[in-house]
């Protein structure tokens, strides 16, 4: 049946993410940039762990595009997440949850260890990312579900796909059976590091391929290739449709054919900035996929993203987002 298939389908990086709470003087002692992703092997994971060695860590389910997708389906909207994990105890914890959301699960076992990212927290809510992608990097374009992908309206990814060749084939083969299907591609830069690292390929692909696109404000002046966001936002919306910036806390600008909708942010107190992008990405995507208009959209990707700052790790209990649902949509 035709409402056996999900709206949106995601495919993304099922990670653990790790939460430690760590002090600016912790990450300079460790060598690492406030706010950024690294990709890292088993052997600095153990490395950064034992510096912590009697710290408390929380494990929580994560990974940007699942955050996003589990929270779609949190929030009333049926989703798909694809995505490889090991035969493992992490990858036992990710299927739970995945379970628990009520999502679709398009997750697939490899031969390895689930990848885990280990997320150190501080005081000022800021997160930088230690991750060991495991079996997610070997997710390729065998795994994905093409009908249940074809018969989606929405198809989400982001920027961290483009660090292994496996995934990056897979989601071009996706790409092309959205298109083929008129399903609406949605994507999200996701990280200051991914867009240094491909920012020629991003910009074609977004020109040639995405209908929505997401980006913070330093993603985008690496994209653009300038410090001025205006001068960003103008020509980024020369070459695609539309799409949401977010400003953190200036709250976000949305733009679609050629209109702005500016949507100013709530004075919160951020606890930990973790999945505010995910689930500003979960808002806009739940909104649209209901029929919202645009700036509505936004608004509500803005609360969302304001709401998970205030709480320890990037996603929210189950009744928490159930309860969010009823509040905001």
């Amino acid at each position: 049946m035709a409402n056996n298939y999900p709206i949106i389908f995601g495919i993304g990086n099922p990670l653990i993410d790790v939460v430690i709470k760590a002090s600016e003087k912790d990450l300079t002692s460790l060598g690492l940039t406030k706010g950024t992703m690294q990709l890292v092997d088993e052997k600095r994971q153990e490395q950064i762990i034992n510096y912590f060695k009697g710290t408390k860590n929380n494990y929580f389910p994560g990974g940007s595009a699942p955050n996003t997708i589990l929270a779609c389906s949190g929030l009333g909207i049926h989703s798909h997440i694809a995505g490889k994990i090991g035969k493992d105890e992490l990858g036992n914890t990710y299927i739970e949850r995945v379970n628990e959301y009520g999502a679709d699960s398009g997750i697939v076992f490899g031969d390895g260890r689930t990848g885990s990212s280990i997320i150190l927290v501080t005081p000022d809510g800021e997160r930088t990312m230690n991750t060991h992608l495991g079996m997610c990097q070997e997710y390729g374009s065998n795994d994905i579900d093409e009908e249940k992908l074809s018969k989606a309206k929405f198809f989400y990814f982001t920027g961290y796909m483009w660090d292994t060749d496996s995934q990056k084939s897979a989601i071009k083969n996706a790409i092309q059976i959205a298109q083929n299907n008129k399903v609406k591609i949605v994507f999200d830069v996701a990280d200051p590091f991914a867009v240094d690292r491909n920012r020629d390929s991003f910009l074609r692909m977004i020109e040639k391929d995405v209908d929505i696109v997401f980006a913070n404000q330093s993603e985008l002046k690496i994209l653009l290739d300038s410090e001025d966001i205006d001068f960003c936002v103008d020509n980024l919306m020369e070459i695609v449709n539309s799409g949401g910036i977010k400003l953190g806390k200036e709250g976000s600008l949305i733009f679609d054919n050629n209109k702005k909708y500016v949507i100013k942010p709530s004075p919160i107190l951020a606890k930990d900035s973790t999945g505010a992008g995910d689930m500003y990405a979960a808002g806009f995507l739940t909104s649209i996929a209901k029929g919202e208009e645009y700036g509505s959209a936004g608004e509500i990707a803005v609360h969302l993203a304001e709401e998970i700052i205030q709480v320890q790790g990037a996603q929210f209990a189950k009744d928490v987002i159930v309860h969010l649902a009823k509040k905001i949509l």
